[in-house]
């Protein structure tokens, strides 16, 4: 049974009643977190404390800190030790002096490899001691149960559910289960749990889940379709998947592990294989931490905000998620990928459209590789601290496309305002250090309560396309551009700072617009396409000289003659020249 190894674990406070033991989860942390205080009706006051995450947002790092996983692999047993179980009806059979037949249940109840085949109106019970390990080899079976459900181990160490080469299975258990029952799922494991094979298995989890584990429940292989009227998958402790094409419908979440009393457990890791899952409340509920490095995930995570009481997100997590490969696709009612902690996005392919922020963290958000679209959302990528060091970056929202905002901030704070106009930093960052970043946003397009760092990589804003109070690069704080290009396309921007030179110029177009900013000597020095209409043009980069004069031509036709670091008014109205954050001023 090999485990992955452990090395640290981080600090998770949740809300708790004051009156009761505060639930600390673990060790380390780099990160101090945040407390406030609040007093219910009933005088009852509960501390909320956010999740304090390790400074490394790799996967590696991520699942080097959660526990070990058990899992049973293929060459731990043998087929040619199987014993048969033949299922007949309201009845079944075996020669197997481990399993015993009372009228439609069949009790295994020693350590082994069995073979179920046939159908069976009943259910199948593993009881077998503490320390056994269980094999269960489906091989063409159908089970089905009226009051119970179809599979249920009540006592093993570790079992595995083998799907036969070429075979097809079906379980399917109670239409509804009493609120206090423990098992209540069409395949119920109070055990470690272990799915591979070559079948297929159709899941109906008609009265809860599909399938659950009170432990470890780990997919290898299979194909596996589920329907369930709660969650699809549900791994207690952890929920992996490393093969296998799961087809997974749940009317609640459709990936998850609910592990509250060991902050190195509660996490959802898939590194291979097939996932498609659509779901009434979350695609992937880690919670602790939701780790991708492999396979392919599409996930669809509700269906209608306004009668929805979850606000359904696509991959939720308590600490960290952590996308380092994979393709990655999410369509979600609420945010399409969110944490109460950090994000880290170092590789893969993450496709999202979301009801409201595109990619959310309340700490960290770091992306340093891959390929992120954020396609639709009120807000693209959002965090207190949002750092971009690498990867290819599209963002398109309604409002502020990248936006450095704490939960902590007042909606005075929040962003959308006029480049400072005297509100407070609050602490925020904004910080762009590689990577390709395009972002065509209705509100502000890079957006921070804090600060705005631009070091390096390539970033082009399109929009506001009006002003409105809005800013293509807006901060409460200082706005620093000291490397990298910058291009701007939009409505009003706050003056930079920082060591590198910049133009800007009144100039209209629309979206698709190419823009062009020639030097004195007639050399093209930067171009760049406009994803939305706009007023106002702005470039900063490497190969603007002090003091220079610059031509900014639209699709061809000179639209103005500027000097390096002159400012200018809005083309599109609104609140153009307004003192900007950090002492700038719009040009």
């Amino acid at each position: 049974m090999p485990r992955q190894p452990s090395l640290r674990r981080r600090l998770i406070l949740t809300a708790a009643p004051l009156a009761l033991a505060g639930l600390v989860l673990a060790g380390c942390a780099t990160q101090t977190a945040a407390t406030a205080g609040s007093t219910t009706a009933d005088d009852t006051t509960t501390t909320e404390t956010a999740a304090v995450v390790d400074s490394d947002l790799s996967a590696a790092a991520v699942l080097a800190a959660d526990a070990d996983v058990t899992v049973v692999e293929d060459d731990e047993w043998s087929e040619a030790d199987a014993e048969d179980i033949t299922l007949d009806g309201s009845t079944a059979s075996s020669d197997s002096d481990a399993v015993t037949v009372d009228g439609t249940t069949v009790t295994i109840a020693a350590a082994g490899v069995f073979r179920l085949s046939g159908a069976l109106d009943g259910q199948v019970v593993v009881a077998a001691p503490e320390d056994a390990q269980v094999v269960l080899i489906l091989d063409d079976a159908e089970i089905a149960a009226s009051d119970s459900p179809a599979i249920t181990v009540t006592d093993a160490d570790d079992v595995a559910l083998f799907l036969a080469d070429g075979s097809r299975n079906t379980v399917s258990d109670a239409s509804s289960y009493a609120d206090d029952a423990a098992a209540n799922a069409a395949i119920y494991a109070d055990a470690d749990l272990t799915l591979s094979g070559t079948g297929t298995l159709a899941v109906s989890g008609n009265g809860g889940d599909g399938i659950a584990s009170t432990d470890d429940l780990v997919i290898l292989a299979g194909e596996i379709t589920v329907d369930a009227a709660d969650d699809a998958l549900r791994g207690k402790d952890s929920l992996t998947v490393t093969g296998g094409t799961l087809d997974l419908t749940a009317e609640g979440d459709a990936l998850k592990s609910d592990q509250t009393d060991d902050a190195t457990q509660g996490f959802v890791a898939i590194t291979g294989g097939s996932v498609s899952a659509t779901s009434g409340d979350d695609g992937i509920a880690a919670t602790t931490d939701a780790v991708i490095t492999g396979g392919t995930v599409a996930l669809t995570a509700g269906s209608d905000a306004s009668t929805s009481d979850d606000s359904p997100k696509g991959i939720s997590a308590g600490v960290v998620v952590a996308i380092d490969g994979g393709e990655v696709s999410v369509e979600a009612v609420d945010d399409a990928v969110h944490s109460d902690g950090s994000i880290g996005i170092g590789g893969g392919t993450v496709t999202v459209s979301s009801g409201d922020d595109g990619i959310h963290a309340e700490q960290r958000l770091e992306i340093r590789e891959g390929d992120v679209t954020v396609a639709e959302s009120v807000e693209g990528l959002e965090a207190t601290d949002v750092a971009i060091s690498g990867g290819t970056i599209g963002v398109t929202s309604s409002d502020d496309g990248v936006n450095g905002a704490s939960g902590t901030a007042t909606d005075g704070q929040a962003g959308g305002g006029t480049g400072g106009g005297g509100e407070q930093d609050t602490g925020e960052t904004i910080t762009i250090s590689g990577g390709t970043l395009r972002v065509a946003s209705a509100g502000d397009g890079l957006d921070s309560n804090g600060s705005i760092s631009i070091t390096g990589g390539t970033t082009v804003v399109s929009g506001p396309s009006s002003a409105g109070g809005q800013g293509a690069v807006d901060s409460n704080g200082t706005i620093t551009i000291d490397g990298g290009e910058v291009f701007v396309a939009g409505s009003v921007l706050v003056a930079p700072t920082g060591a590198q030179h910049w133009v800007a110029a009144t100039a209209s177009g629309s979206t698709g617009d190419t823009v062009e900013v020639t030097d004195a000597a007639g050399a093209v020095i930067a171009t760049f396409e406009a994803d939305q209409s706009f007023g106002v043009v702005f470039y900063s980069g490497p190969a603007v000289d002090d003091g220079a004069s610059y031509t900014i031509a639209v699709d061809g036709v000179s639209a103005a003659t500027v000097a390096e670091g002159v400012n200018v008014s809005s083309g599109m109205g609104g609140a153009g020249g307004a003192a900007g954050g950090g002492g700038g001023r719009r040009p």
